[in-house]
């Protein structure tokens, strides 16, 4: 992602992240609050800066394209191509995993479906459904999937509404630090 230069990187992110405000898909909160509920239980359940910042950003790419009335279908990948030159795969990877997650979780545990949103239930139609058991397995054998299934968990349990979450600015040096180590410095 470039700029002309006006903008930084992490400007932009930020600028995606301040749109979100105005979205919600179906949920109670806005999908800025749950972006960063989501990031603020990965960071409580001790998860590593790469992932605390995967599950603030797993659902930028709901702006990045004609969402409909439960989102962007294939708002992980939209989102994880968008965010791949600026960050590692340990961020990028659970992102465009974490909708495959759910259809996996749905496929795999019994009582996983009772605990969805009514929006993620609607959304798991668009995005194909439960899993079959190939494609679970498919989903077990890449790299970061058991990184995705955490992600997924947040992601389900960052949708309350009037929860303390944490500043866009207090996330802001976790995004340039991680940007940075990923670039490098010059």
């Amino acid at each position: 992602m470039s700029g002309d230069g006006s903008t930084s990187w992490a400007d932009q992110i930020v600028e995606l992240l301040q749109a979100m405000r105005n979205e919600r898909y179906g949920e109670r909160v806005d999908m800025l609050d749950h972006s960063l509920q989501t990031a603020a239980r990965a960071s409580a359940d001790g998860a590593s800066d790469h992932l605390v910042l995967a599950a603030l950003l797993h659902d930028v790419g709901h702006v990045l394209g004609n969402a409909g009335e439960w989102g962007l279908a294939d708002h992980a990948r939209v989102g994880a191509a968008h965010l791949g030159n600026g960050l590692p795969a340990e961020v990028v990877e659970p992102i465009r995993l974490h909708v495959d997650a759910k259809r996996y979780l749905v496929a795999t545990d019994d009582t996983y479906a009772d605990q969805l949103s009514e929006a993620s239930i609607r959304s798991l139609d668009e995005q194909g459904g439960p899993f079959s058991a190939d494609q679970a397995a498919r989903f077990e054998a890449e790299s970061f999937a058991s990184d995705a299934v955490r992600l997924r968990r947040w992601d389900d349990a960052g949708k309350v509404v009037d929860q303390d979450v944490p500043s866009l600015d207090e996330i802001r040096e976790l995004l340039e630090r991680v940007h940075r180590d990923h670039v490098g410095s010059g």
